[in-house]
């Protein structure tokens, strides 16, 4: 799903200090090179021409000054003919995405000597971003990623490995370099381009990393930043399947202190944009919260925040799960049916009442990402604790077959009486399982449930 910029009508000055200069003309192409910049510390030098929404950084000179130290220290600058060999020429074998900014490659890079350690292997394997290089738009979301990754250090962030900015015959060329993230995207798993299907507990996890990853950005740093542009295609699944956030091009730093919004041009992704950031332009942390709450939908259903394939009437996600919600009898009937009914239905039922809490409609309503960090920890417990508890049906089955064949062996009462017998047997022997499964999981899944080994004859 693309992005795309909204609009309510109005025309937004304040997010442009030349007074909407946001059109800009491609011979001024020595400008983007004046913005970025790395090694200079000088803030006029950094906004550029095409950088119309240079406030999105900062508006405090340290911050600049702490941006060029940290990039200064942590990001490596990679030559284009570097990137290029390490992709194989930006081979069509090695593409593993596409989007509007441009194309990411699997590659490998080798480890400077100096940053080995224990001799460990000298390569690394990286995605490699490249952007469009006649998309200008794209330009400022690369500028953004540099500004911030370079900042950004979390359990939960994808890494900033380095960059490459370079002019050549072709023009401009723009790179960024990450580590590679080998189990792809969150989107990936949910919408069936992954082979096997998510289990659930690996979906709290999931969603509880990317909650971490949203508390540390709006909570845990010396200024507040807001991602702007979650989705699940921006939750990316290391090897170990821990959840990392990606693609911080639309990442706004947060209001000043005194002051309870940022007022700026309305970006982000259909469907997942709060309301009264679409509709005012008026941008904060708790905008965040709700795209969170409409992907723990996603994670719940397995569905897009908006499918055009649908039928009209579901096309929508959070249209679509409103009369399910508030039905306990019916809620099992949006639950993502490639878990094929191997999920604890109180446990989906929570994380459903946590998505409400995101989707309030007053932004003030909605919980802190750190108090929803605490709820999902308490739901993870809750469910492995309930996994634990669920008797093993392999020891059931054994010793319902037990009981039927030592009862069938009984040579001394007539044909009928043991025909009635066995029969008896089986009812009862349902009606059991059913009670058992009833307990643990709220319902019966026809699907899952297998009889013992009965004689009816």
């Amino acid at each position: 799903m693309k992005c795309f910029h909204f609009t309510n009508g109005e025309r937004r000055d304040d997010d442009d200090g030349s007074g909407g200069g946001s059109v800009v003309s491609r011979s001024s192409k020595v400008s983007w090179a004046r913005s970025l910049s790395v090694a200079s510390s000088s803030v006029d030098t950094r906004r550029s021409e095409f950088d119309s929404d240079s406030r999105d950084w900062s508006d405090s000179v340290g911050f600049y000054e702490l941006l060029t130290q940290r990039r200064a220290n942590d990001l490596r600058v990679f030559s284009f003919a570097e990137l290029k060999s390490a992709t194989r020429g930006f081979s069509r074998a090695l593409l593993i995405g596409e989007g509007g900014f441009g194309c990411v490659y699997r590659g490998v890079v080798r480890v400077p000597d100096d940053q080995l350690i224990n001799g460990l292997d000298s390569k690394l394997d990286v995605a490699i971003k490249q952007l469009n290089r006649h998309g200008f738009q794209g330009h400022k979301e690369w500028i953004n990623e540099v500004n911030y990754l370079g900042v950004v250090k979390h359990p939960n962030l994808v890494k900033l490995v380095g960059y490459c900015a370079e002019d050549d015959e072709r023009g401009i060329q723009r790179l960024l370099v990450y580590e590679l993230m080998r189990n792809k995207s969150l989107e990936d798993h949910l919408l069936a381009r992954v082979p096997t299907p998510l289990s659930w507990m690996s979906r709290l996890k999931i969603s509880q990393d990317a909650a971490r990853g949203l508390a540390y950005l709006h909570e845990e740093m010396d200024f507040q930043l807001i991602f702007r542009d979650f989705k699940t295609s921006n939750i990316l699944l290391d090897e170990d399947y821990n959840a990392k956030l990606s693609d911080f091009g639309l990442a706004r730093q947060g209001p000043p202190e005194g002051l309870g919004h940022v007022s700026t041009a309305v970006v982000g992704t259909i469907g997942y944009a709060a309301p009264e950031y679409v509709q005012t332009g008026r941008l904060t942390a708790k905008s965040d919260v709700w795209s969170f709450g409409v992907v723990l939908y996603e994670l719940i259903t397995g569905r897009r925040a908006v499918e055009r394939n649908l039928p009209r009437s579901e096309q929508k996600l959070l249209e679509w799960v409103r009369p399910y919600v508030s039905d306990s009898k019916k809620f099992h009937l949006i639950v993502d049916p490639r878990l094929e009914g191997q999920y604890c239905i109180k446990s989906a039922q929570k994380l459903a009442s946590l998505a409400n809490k995101c989707l309030m409609k007053h932004p003030k309503s909605r919980p802190k990402m750190s108090e929803v960090v605490e709820i999902l920890g308490n739901i993870i417990s809750e469910t492995s604790s309930q996994d634990e508890d669920i008797p093993q049906p392999v020891i059931e089955t054994e010793d319902v077959k037990e009981e039927t064949e030592t009862e069938a062996e009984a040579e001394t009462e007539p044909e009928s009486t043991k025909q009635g017998n066995n029969y008896l047997k089986k009812v009862f022997d349902i009606k059991e399982m059913v009670n058992l499964r009833n307990k643990s999981i709220g319902k019966l899944d026809w699907r899952n449930w297998t009889p013992g080994l009965v004689r009816t004859w």
